[in-house]
């Protein structure tokens, strides 16, 4: 995957601000002495893991004549062991007893075979984001993605790219939530209903909101937008825009222009470059692309 493969140099680049301070402190605090150079590289989900040909296998704990063995590599790395480089640790299972989808298998690693993995879950229903991943080079949740059936192909999981990495598949997604929160994403207006009830839409402008309000902020197709990852820090990302057009696309709101003023500048919109990344990875089926466009296609018209 590219984005793993990609060395550290870029996003290590002195023209980048520097670590986030609550990454730092949480980390200094148990290792005070660590360049912090050496530790952003362990953190970082763009270092190149040490692959599995030069890790142990850990195989199903009770094989059965009839076992369809397959084999899972997973992307490992532990802030209690910060010097050590991520590597990829190999599981092999048993199909026959292990569910449909790759969180049951994680699932299964953790419960039999090594309970020191560690990844986000929740709901298990493609409804809460936890489990957000990258699963065989594709960014998705893995309570969606099916296991593939073939044994001879190798399955290989890991964090969410270009990342920081708490641990094993677990993103920092602090920089993420904290973009969410500044579109202000909850309805503004001043003015009451005329009988103070809600606020009604007809259907027509009910209908504008889907395809919108569906986003369950899995960052999947953020993580999977180049200009994302190199700008990060200025550049609100497909999911956070996708956010902000559903309040612009809101017939009861009236803060508008507000909302517009607040991406009228050349990074948070305008590094959006339609490769649509975003919206072949969504795993609800979103087109965050669209929503880019239309608020390019306001921010023109106003």
């Amino acid at each position: 995957m590219a984005a793993l493969r990609t060395t550290t140099s870029r996003l290590l680049s002195s023209s980048l601000p520097p670590l986030r301070s609550s990454i730092a402190a949480r980390f200094y605090a148990t290792v005070e002495v660590e360049p912090m150079r050496k530790l952003g590289e362990a953190m970082s989900a763009t270092q190149p893991p040490v692959s599995e040909k030069h890790t142990s296998t850990i195989n199903e704990p009770s094989k059965s004549e009839n076992a369809k063995t397959k084999t899972f590599h997973v992307y490992r790395w532990s802030p209690e062991r910060p010097t050590e480089k991520p590597k990829m640790q190999s599981y092999t299972l048993d199909l026959n007893k292990t569910g449909p989808m790759v969180l049951d298998a994680l699932i299964r690693i953790k419960n039999e075979v090594d309970p020191t993995l560690t990844f986000r879950r929740s709901c298990r229903e493609g409804i809460c984001g936890s489990c957000a991943m990258n699963i065989d080079g594709v960014n998705t949740l893995a309570c969606l993605c099916r296991i593939p059936t073939d044994t001879k192909h190798e399955s290989r999981i890991y964090p969410l790219p270009h990342t920081y990495v708490v641990k094993d598949l677990v993103p920092d997604l602090t920089q993420f939530y904290k973009q969410y929160k500044s579109i202000k994403p909850y309805l503004q207006r001043e003015s009451k209903s005329e009988d103070g009830r809600e606020f009604r839409q007809s259907p027509a402008e009910r209908k504008k909101l889907d395809g919108l309000y569906e986003c369950i902020l899995c960052a999947c197709c953020s993580t999977s937008c180049p200009s994302y990852w190199w700008n990060s820090e200025q550049y609100l990302g497909p999911a956070v825009l996708l956010q902000s057009y559903r309040w612009l696309a809101d017939s009861r709101d009236e803060h508008k222009g507000e909302r517009k003023a607040m991406l009228d500048n050349n990074m948070s919109l305008y590094r959006c470059h339609t490769i649509l990344n975003c919206s072949r990875t969504c795993p609800k089926g979103l087109n965050p692309g669209k929503a880019i466009a239309e608020i390019k296609k306001a921010m023109a018209t106003a």
